[in-house]
């Protein structure tokens, strides 16, 4: 394939600062239900960046379940490469790629662990399916076959049967407590716009636009 010339304009309207939020999580949530009402394919769905402690970073796609002025939460395995590698590195990155709407959203920030009562608050909020597979997988471990994770996963549904599935001790939330935002609009001829909210020492954002 020739890459080179894969590439399309984007036309769609610009980003003016006099349009923004002071707070940068009002400006999120706006861009959020402008994601969802427009109908896109898993509106809060974001990139995880993590470092391992030898410095080298990677990347998963998670969804977000909750955000407020505290932050973003998501869920996970606790024996995870990610839970892993933030417990070495509490600082990460996140990306929301809002390719279809030409818009995407970069946040920097410190993980704190959630406490279990809020993790066992939306573990029974979870399909059944998805509680069951919580205990299934040893997330992130090597796997000899799909046929043993099915199989486990049926061991799982016959021990609990129609009872309770309890809350794995091994499975929990995270939230990331931003320090650093930025907002990106794209625009014709690459001139972009961008926007970054960067957190001050008298607790203020302040907001700045880039060159793209």
């Amino acid at each position: 394939m020739d890459l080179e010339d894969f590439r399309r304009e984007y036309l769609a309207p610009g980003l003016h600062r006099k349009d923004l939020d002071a707070s940068p999580f009002r400006q999120f949530e706006s861009w959020l239900k402008h994601a969802i009402d427009a109908g896109l394919r898993d509106p809060t769905a974001m990139a995880v960046a993590t470092v391992d402690a030898r410095g080298r970073p990677s990347q998963r796609l998670v969804l977000l379940k909750h955000c407020d002025d505290e932050g973003f939460v998501f869920y996970t395995n606790l024996e995870s490469r990610k839970a892993r590698e933030i417990a070495g590195n509490p600082r990460v990155a996140l990306l929301f790629p809002w390719a279809d709407m030409e818009r995407q959203v970069r946040i920097e920030g410190t993980v704190e662990r959630m406490g279990a009562a809020q993790a066992l608050k939306y573990f029974l909020l979870r399909p059944r399916a998805s509680q069951l597979a919580a205990w299934a997988s040893a997330q992130s471990r090597p796997l000899s076959s799909r046929a043993l994770l099915e199989d486990e996963f049926a061991r799982l549904k016959q021990k609990f049967g129609e009872g309770r599935i309890p809350l794995p001790s091994f499975w929990g939330g995270f939230r990331v407590v931003p320090d650093a935002f930025e907002f990106w609009q794209g625009r014709p001829n690459r001139l972009h716009d961008r926007f970054s909210y960067t957190l001050a020492d008298d607790g203020h954002w302040r907001i700045e636009r880039l060159a793209p």
